[in-house]
């Protein structure tokens, strides 16, 4: 399976970051790809009020979303907010396109490194996984990284590829971080796991207010076995990349790590 991955750096404005989830579609779809993932907060980078931008999954930003998908024939999946029912927003990843019409709620939210993402998100809680040109592909966010039994519960529910959009933040060490937990958790769950995050802002010419997680880029493709088959650099771009899903069945006929636990949650 081709997939794409675009890596770029959105700003405060649902409707200029749309202009950009509209052409990168379309290049991805005009390279052959059946799925293009975009980061986190895409609908409007961290920093923006949320609240005022969320919008629900009916609603004017998701229909438009779907409609560039329906329209390139490809699989789009794009953070966005959505309202939560106590006042908060729910940091959201809709995954629409042919066959396709999901939406997963970030379950981790990202209380470290001096961010409080609880204090205006609301946590979700279901596993989500999609059917792609029938392969099984699990959702998660960012910060979810950190919990190996999210990947774990994807390959559970069959699934050979977890997309990860992410805002990741930046600092001493978390680069280092953001590459060395990705490759885990594709060996964790012996699966393919494609991580996007927004490109580096400073790249794009844009300020990140301090504490706020706008993005690193060095957004990646990893084999079930842990080795990275492709990657891009801090700036915008477009990662496209061939997924061998049996590729899957493979590795864990050699390392069966999944058949080999004792401790099940």
């Amino acid at each position: 399976m081709r997939i794409a991955l675009s890596q770029i750096t959105t700003g405060p404005d649902p409707a200029a970051n749309l202009a950009l989830v509209r052409e990168q579609t379309h290049r991805a779809a005009e390279a052959g790809a059946a799925l293009v993932a975009f980061p986190e907060a895409t609908m409007a980078c961290f920093g923006t009020r949320l609240g005022p931008v969320a919008e629900p999954l009916d609603g004017p930003w998701a229909t438009e979303v779907r409609r560039i998908a329906r329209e390139a024939g490809v699989v789009v999946v794009a953070g966005m907010f959505t309202p939560a029912a106590d006042g908060r927003v729910t940091n959201t990843l809709l995954a629409t396109g042919p066959g396709v019409e999901a939406a997963y709620d970030k379950i981790h939210l990202y209380d470290a490194f001096g961010f409080t993402e609880s204090a205006t998100v609301a946590a979700g809680s279901e596993v989500v996984t999609i059917e792609v040109d029938g392969a099984r592909v699990g959702l998660a966010t960012c910060y979810d990284v950190r919990f190996p039994e999210l990947f774990r519960a994807h390959a559970d529910a069959g699934a050979v590829l977890t997309l990860l959009p992410a805002s990741w933040g930046d600092g001493p060490g978390k680069r280092d971080q953001w590459e060395l937990l990705v490759r885990a958790r594709a060996l964790d769950a012996t699966l393919w796991v494609a991580a996007v995050d927004q490109a580096d802002p400073v790249a794009s010419g844009r300020a990140v207010p301090p504490k706020t997680p706008g993005g690193i880029g060095h957004s990646a493709v990893v084999g079930p076995d842990g080795t990275v088959r492709q990657r891009l650099g801090a700036a915008p771009g477009l990662l496209l990349a061939e997924v061998e899903l049996a590729e899957v069945e493979s590795v864990r006929k050699v390392v069966p790590v999944l058949a080999n636990r004792r401790l099940r949650a």
